[in-house]
């Protein structure tokens, strides 16, 4: 008796299939720069208007917040996620995003829900202004549980040599923070372990607190930060930022700033999202626990010159943004000080 592909586990006809169904939103992030279009084994790129171009990249993926995503069987969300967590990154050097290229495998591939996770990673693409070009999904039995997926992805940028941000935070820079639209992409390994095994929550009930039901709460995509970056970007003089994931403030913000420097940050003026508070509430969760593991409503921050903060903010404002004065750049011992903890 013959054995097939199919008989292994691989559908080649649904991956067809798939090809067929994300060609209309990988259309949709067309781009100048775009060379070709899908089917080639690899995707092209020609750079423009740049004198001493210098290329930023960043990978990563959507964590275990894809466990919350099966759980409710909702996909079209993540793909925005996966291109949030790598354009931020690149956004923090001044780079202008151009392409990405997303990586998703599955132990069974169901052509339609790729195709809804290809349509979040075009929302995503279409809101950083980047190409979508490429990408590979592997079907990879055996390997991955029914129902489940991963998926990773890659962006690359571009930045004049002489403009790039170094993060090198000066003494008496203000710090200027933006809403995040609430956990984003990080800390979910803990938010899993405190919602159902703490809490047992009901992913229905929104707790008389929460603008939406819990499970929607949780699968609110990553903000993209590109159009706010780019409203103050060489208009006033920035020194570094940060996107604040995994490791909260503590760990993410002292990254733009030097040695014998630190940051002293006042969370009053934050306007931090109601599911933060359940989340600490509900594992009783120390504070300074909190700002080292979550976002805790801000997921970008600005290192600015003292002479452009006012700039910066009446900027951010018509941009917008919400912005919010944190702090000041200090000689201090500790890299990250955070009052009224």
């Amino acid at each position: 008796m013959s054995i097939s592909y199919k008989d292994a586990g691989v559908d080649k006809e649904q991956g067809y299939k798939e090809v067929e169904l994300i060609k209309k939103h990988i259309a949709r992030t067309k781009r100048e720069g775009v060379i070709g279009g899908i089917g080639s084994f690899s995707g092209l790129f020609k750079l423009n208007n740049y004198k001493k171009p210098v290329l930023v990249s960043g990978t990563d993926g959507v964590g275990t917040k894809l466990k919350i995503a099966f759980l409710n069987d909702k996909h079209d969300t993540v793909g925005i996620d996966a291109v949030a967590m790598c354009v931020n990154d690149i956004l923090c050097q001044g780079a202008e995003p151009l392409f990405f290229l997303d990586y998703i495998a599955t132990g069974k591939l169901i052509a339609e829900k790729m195709a809804d996770i290809v349509g979040g990673v075009a929302d995503g693409c279409v809101m950083a202004g980047a190409a979508l070009i490429g990408g590979e999904t592997a079907e990879m039995p055996g390997f991955y549980q029914d129902g489940e997926y991963d998926i990773a992805g890659f962006a690359v940028g571009v930045v004049e040599e002489d403009e790039i941000i170094k993060g090198e935070a000066k003494e008496g820079d203000a710090l200027i923070g933006l809403p995040s639209s609430g956990i984003h992409s990080n800390g979910y390994s803990l938010v899993r372990r405190l919602v159902f095994e703490e809490k047992k929550a009901d992913l229905n009930s929104d707790y008389g607190v929460l603008d939406r039901p819990l499970k929607e709460v949780l699968l609110t995509p990553t903000r993209i930060y590109k159009d706010a970056v780019f409203s103050v970007l060489h208009k006033v003089k920035i020194n570094g930022m940060s996107h604040i994931t995994g490791g909260g403030f503590y760990e993410n913000i002292p990254r733009m700033i030097p040695d014998g420097l630190g940051a002293e940050i006042s969370i009053k003026d934050i306007k931090k999202p109601a599911i933060f508070d359940l989340l600490q509430e509900w594992g009783n969760v120390d504070t300074k626990e909190m700002y080292s593991t979550f976002n805790m409503g801000i997921g970008f921050v600005f290192s600015i010159d003292p002479a452009d903060e006012k700039k910066a903010m009446q900027l951010l404002k018509e941009a917008g943004e919400e912005p919010v004065l944190l702090g000041r750049v200090k000689k201090l011992d500790e890299k990250c000080k955070i009052t009224e903890l």
